[in-house]
């Protein structure tokens, strides 16, 4: 069992992957904004965190370059996810310093596969 922070501003996909999480075991919680979202990183220590790309505020990208620049959080997983799953921005992210890239709409094996290989 694994905690979890998911970056999801669609409601959607948030519940969907909140009801996978659940199923396996996962805790989890929920933010729809980058901002909320970092301040939950820096307060719950999540084993992971599903980020969103394109989110109301500030960019999944913009929250994976603020995590890396703090050394206390740099070490915490993050898998971005985004509907431009094209391969300029899935070397953005990892350039970045995200731990993977999967592309929406996703096979929730994928995901699955993805959260087990970042979680090991």
């Amino acid at each position: 069992m694994a905690r979890i922070l998911v970056v999801e501003d669609e409601d959607n996909i948030a519940v969907a992957l909140e009801f996978l999480l659940a199923r396996e075991g996962h805790v989890h919680s929920r933010h729809a904004e980058g901002g909320t979202a970092l301040s939950a990183i820096r307060s719950e220590r999540p084993d992971l965190v599903l980020l969103d790309v394109m989110l109301p505020d500030i960019s999944g990208y913009e929250v994976v370059e603020k995590l890396r620049a703090d050394p206390g959080l740099s070490g915490v997983r993050i898998l971005l996810m985004t509907a431009r799953g094209s391969i300029v921005e899935k070397r953005r992210g990892l350039a970045l310093g995200a731990d993977g890239f999967i592309a929406k709409p996703f096979e929730l094996s994928e995901l699955r596969a993805e959260m087990t290989r970042l979680l090991s």
